[in-house]
């Protein structure tokens, strides 16, 4: 898979996953609106059948992000390898700054010999 389809699954993802939020929000209206209201069971061929659709939405929409969770999946991957070689840069970075130093130190120690012996003469 190349990086475009990866975006385009990532986004397909977001997309499905909140439209099975959305359907449970909707459902979870729908069911209180029954319970509170009583005067509504007369409708209840409608209500139940606004219930199997919303029902039906929810599964669809959660096998959708199912399946695009693969993309996700290896856009995360893709995230934590670039994460791992930005820390193995970070490690070098640190060995050479750590070398820099020492060799620093070893240049101001000889000049300061250099010196100790023109004083002496």
């Amino acid at each position: 898979m190349d990086k475009k389809d990866l975006i385009e699954y990532r986004k397909k993802y977001e997309k499905y996953r909140h439209h099975a939020w959305a359907g449970l929000g909707f459902l979870s209206i729908v069911l209180a609106v029954r319970y509170f209201v009583p005067s509504i069971t007369d409708f209840e061929h409608i209500f139940l059948s606004i219930v199997i659709i919303l029902i039906i939405y929810i599964l669809v929409s959660l096998i959708l992000t199912y399946r695009y969770s693969a993309g996700l999946a290896m856009i995360e991957e893709e995230n934590t390898g670039h994460l791992w070689d930005e820390l193995e840069k970070e490690k070098i970075r640190a060995k050479l700054e750590k070398k820099k130093i020492k060799l620093e130190k070893k240049r101001l120690k000889a000049e300061e010999k250099k010196r100790k012996k023109l004083r002496e003469k």
